[in-house]
């Protein structure tokens, strides 16, 4: 599907494209062996001698594995990286994340812990998220850590804050993740969010599958080693594109520095794989993931012992609120014989409707829509059965967008969100990415759309500006904000209230 996508499509110069085999350059790439740059390669494992008791960021990746470390990642997938394993408990990867926040504040920032109570944080959590994660968080940064305030933002209205606009589908690709949902004036619309299982990593595995099968010249890489997969993913940001004018084979060459090991030079030819890799964004299948949901969608909450006025608490007594309200308008519009025509029997009689509707119809009528329980049950599992269904679906990159689009309450607002499409995050800063992405949108829209839509715009580097950092200024904007000065969670208020707190004050419905 990939090579029949990149044949159809013309170049610029209306010429179709010569395809070509991989055959072609696994000859050349089988016989190459690497020159010796230097008998030095200026790499060094991370000094252990003293025996610290964590290392953090590089310094992690360069521990020599005889060190016998063992090496945690707190974040995977765009959510806390909870597992069986061991340092797998929600407890161990909360602390992990505080070690490495805290060292970061210490030796890169020059804050001191100690003065940490002079200091307001921002939590940025992704679009779908998870009550007890995001609970946790802010306990660790309020009460552990001893920040004196904290505001919970998600990702995709930082990001539209980021970059200077109010309203936008934003699609975020990460290394493990992308997350695609509409913000209209700094609100994320619910059924619009979507989080799909591939990212930037997907696409560098699937580039060195394809250079494997091109004859891959350094036959020692392995993914599994985390230098080999620092180099893979150098690779892919240097060689890869989305530009259909680049064809034919061409050379190229790597470096390879390993400590204890001489610097190596490599010689590679490579044709197509180079498109091949970052279209798996829109041909999914592609990265052969299998055994998980490929598409998460934003579910109910489980609910919370400390939060008893949750969205459950909400739905059963709007639903009782509904029915009472009816029931009162239906008493008020047929007169009854007997209703006192004085101003005291008024009001006798209507203290006599507030009391039954106080009371209420039954328990399990408040819980439904006022459907019976057998049909509500129905509906229920038809519901659940069609999201497990979509969630077992590996959406293209276009799909995703124009189904999250299709999603948004009004036609007005669908057209909001095709004519600003904001791409942030690291995992599309392709060449001609932005340009193929939109002929992809452009294609795919539905028709009536296209009438009506003057400008289909792709937006994936607003003001010039890192994709990989909109989110982080979007935040640094909002916390300067007037507006935004209502929704800080204190300390004190957060040792009184919990949970409760993240419903007054979160700037989306908790």
């Amino acid at each position: 599907m990939v090579d029949q996508a990149i044949w159809s499509k013309k170049m610029s110069n209306g010429t179709r494209r010569i395809p070509v085999v991989p055959e072609q350059a696994r000859a050349y790439n089988k016989q190459m062996r690497p020159a010796i740059l230097d008998h030095n390669s200026d790499v060094a494992w991370t000094s252990t001698s003293h025996r610290p008791e964590y290392l953090v960021g590089e310094e992690a990746l360069f521990v020599n594995p005889a060190e016998g470390y063992n090496i945690h990642f707190p974040i995977r997938k765009g959510q806390l990286n909870v597992h069986t394993g061991p340092g797998g408990s929600l407890t161990a990867v909360l602390t992990d994340l505080e070690t490495i926040w805290s060292h970061v504040l210490q030796k890169i920032l020059e804050i001191q812990l100690k003065d940490l109570k002079f200091y307001r944080c921002i939590l940025l959590i992704p679009d779908i998220y998870n009550r007890q994660h995001v609970k946790e968080m802010v306990n660790m940064v309020l009460v552990k850590m001893g920040f004196s305030g904290v505001i919970v933002l998600q990702e995709s209205v930082c990001a539209v804050y980021g970059s200077g606009l109010s309203s936008a589908c934003v699609v975020d690709i990460g290394d493990q993740k992308t997350s695609v949902c509409c913000v209209e004036d700094g609100i994320s619309h619910r059924n619009t969010r979507l989080c799909l299982a591939y990212g930037g990593s997907d696409v560098t595995r699937c580039f060195f599958w394809l250079m494997q099968r091109a004859g891959f010249p350094y036959r020692e890489c392995q993914l599994t080693n985390l230098l080999d997969s620092l180099l893979l993913q150098q690779l892919k940001e240097t060689f890869t594109h989305l530009d259909q004018d680049i064809c034919g084979l061409q050379d190229h060459e790597f470096q390879v520095r390993r400590p204890d090991a001489p610097a190596l030079l490599y010689q590679l030819r490579l044709g197509d794989e180079k498109l091949q890799a970052p279209m798996a964004l829109f041909y999914p299948a592609t990265f052969g993931i299998s055994g998980q949901k490929m598409t998460c969608l934003q579910h109910r909450s489980p609910g919370d012992p400390e939060d008893p006025h949750d969205e459950h608490y909400l739905v059963a007594t709007q639903s009782k609120q509904d029915q009472s309200s009816k029931a009162a308008a239906e008493r008020k519009a047929i007169p009854k014989p007997g209703m006192f025509e004085d101003a005291r029997g008024q009001a006798m009689d209507i203290s006599g409707h507030m009391l039954e509707s106080e009371l209420g119809p039954s328990h399990s009528d408040c819980m439904g829509p006022g459907n019976d329980g057998e049909e509500s049950a129905a509906t229920l599992f038809s519901r659940k059965s069609m999201v497990s269904q979509f969630e077992g679906k590996a959406l293209g990159l276009d799909k995703a967008i124009l189904h999250s689009i299709d999603c948004c309450s009004s036609d007005d607002t669908k057209k909001k969100m095709y004519s600003s499409i904001l791409v942030v995050g690291g995992g599309l800063m392709f060449h001609k990415a932005q340009q193929f992405l939109q002929h992809r949108i452009l294609n795919k829209m539905p028709p009536s759309f296209r009438r009506v839509v003057e400008n289909v715009e792709v937006i994936t580097r607003p003001k010039d500006m890192d994709p990989r950092l909109i989110a982080w200024k979007g935040g640094a904007v909002l916390a300067c904000l007037d507006t935004t000065q209502e929704l800080w969670i204190y300390h004190r208020e957060w040792q009184r209230f919990g949970v409760r707190m993240l419903r007054e004050r979160a700037a989306f419905v908790w």
